[in-house]
């Protein structure tokens, strides 16, 4: 019986381990962090189906990646990207825009980028 119960509190503490190394290395927990620091982050998985997140200046960006043929190979063709709460995009300039499309584009560099609203709008209205 004490053997059993050596066992069990063993596997709990196997457990509780496992579940704090696993946490610790959570991507979304690395996604909030760097949010909160205000620090850039590209998260990214290699499976299309998923979206990438990236992190600027404490704003989060979703990207919805789309597969094509290019250049006689399957390859990400386009991306469209937004905020993820567009009231975080205050502060941010055109120059930031730019930056990240850089940066995503050195990740897919046969991609074209499109922004949805209210960015869009913002880089159009800034072009003039």
């Amino acid at each position: 019986m004490i053997w059993l119960l050596r066992f069990i509190l063993l596997f709990l503490l196997f457990s509780i381990f496992y579940l704090g190394i696993k946490s610790l290395f959570n991507s979304s927990r690395k996604l909030d962090s760097a949010r909160r620091h205000k620090r850039f982050l590209f998260l990214d998985d290699e499976d299309i189906r998923k979206n990438f997140f990236v992190t600027y200046k404490g704003v989060v960006f979703v990207g919805e990646k789309y597969m094509g043929v290019k250049d006689d190979s399957f390859d990400v063709i386009s991306i469209l990207i937004w905020p993820d709460h567009t009231a975080a995009l205050k502060g941010l300039i055109k120059d930031d825009f730019v930056y990240l499309t850089e940066k995503i584009l050195e990740k897919y560099p046969n991609a074209e980028i499109h922004w949805k609203s209210p960015v869009n709008e913002f880089l159009q209205t800034s072009r003039v």
